[in-house]
């Protein structure tokens, strides 16, 4: 029997900044239909892995593996056409837009149609634009959004945005979808719906890496969970491990040696 291959695999990946390495020699991989945790405390190289995922940044050195393919070093809007979405920390919205109208921005990787044909409204163009009018509609019936889908995003509250940002990013049909603190400055109802939304994402097959702060939150949400601390991985494991793991509490609260330097 054949081993089951992973989705997505990160390899000896390290990231240098002139002198400075952002992140070091960091492996792990994510299963098809996980939530993956990646957790440290700031500093910890987590926004860097994303960016090299990501494509906003090329690695130093070491691969990034999606279903197989080597893609390390792909430009951002190819890797986002392989299937591999991201939704940032802050909210990157078109604030004077509708709500729907933001996520039919994220359609635009996928028009067919030639920038000059839409122009002409040809009968292909316009099928496709309405095609995608409707999967707008139904992501955000899917995301307890669409009694607000005519207001202007810059009406919505904080919590509706960074669902509305999850919304464009579904809006690229993803594979993998990468969380980037979709839970920063939310109340404890928002939070609540937050994770609801994100595990109906996963009920819908697509596979989640998230970075959050909100550890308590990540302890529920994720299958699996990989440590950074200071640009290395320290930990990988179920919650229950990664909880009581020594170098992790250490490496969040500190150590008798670090309050004796201080």
């Amino acid at each position: 029997m054949s081993e089951i291959q992973p989705l997505f695999e990160v390899r000896n990946i390290t990231k240098h900044f002139g002198g400075l390495q952002a992140v070091s020699d960091v492996n792990f991989t994510v299963m098809s239909g996980e939530i993956l945790g990646l957790i440290g405390p700031n500093g910890a190289g987590k926004s860097t892995v994303f960016n090299l995922i990501s494509g906003f940044y090329p690695p130093s050195s070491g691969n990034v593996i999606f279903k197989g393919e080597d893609i390390t070093g792909r430009k951002a809007h190819k890797i986002t056409e392989l299937g591999i979405s991201r939704a940032f920390q802050e909210v990157t919205l078109f604030m004077k837009l509708s709500v729907s109208e933001n996520v039919l921005s994220g359609f635009h990787l996928y028009y067919r149609q030639g920038a000059w044909k839409s122009f002409l409204h040809t009968p292909a163009a316009k099928n496709e634009e309405n095609q995608a009018k409707k999967e707008v509609l139904e992501i955000l019936q899917f995301m307890g959004l669409s009694a607000v889908k005519d207001q202007l995003a810059q009406n919505l509250p904080h919590g509706h945005q960074k669902i509305l940002g999850v919304c464009i990013a579904l809006a690229t049909h993803p594979t993998l979808l990468l969380l980037d603190e979709p839970l920063t400055g939310m109340h404890p109802e928002e939070t609540e719906e937050m994770m609801r939304v994100i595990r109906q994402i996963r009920e819908r097959g697509v596979t989640i890496i998230l970075v959050e702060h909100n550890i308590n939150a990540v302890m529920r949400l994720c299958d699996r969970i990989v440590v950074l601390n200071q640009g290395r991985k320290i930990a990988e494991g179920l919650p229950q491990e990664i909880r009581n793991h020594k170098e992790v509490i250490e490496a969040y609260l500190g150590t008798d040696d670090d309050e004796e330097d201080a």
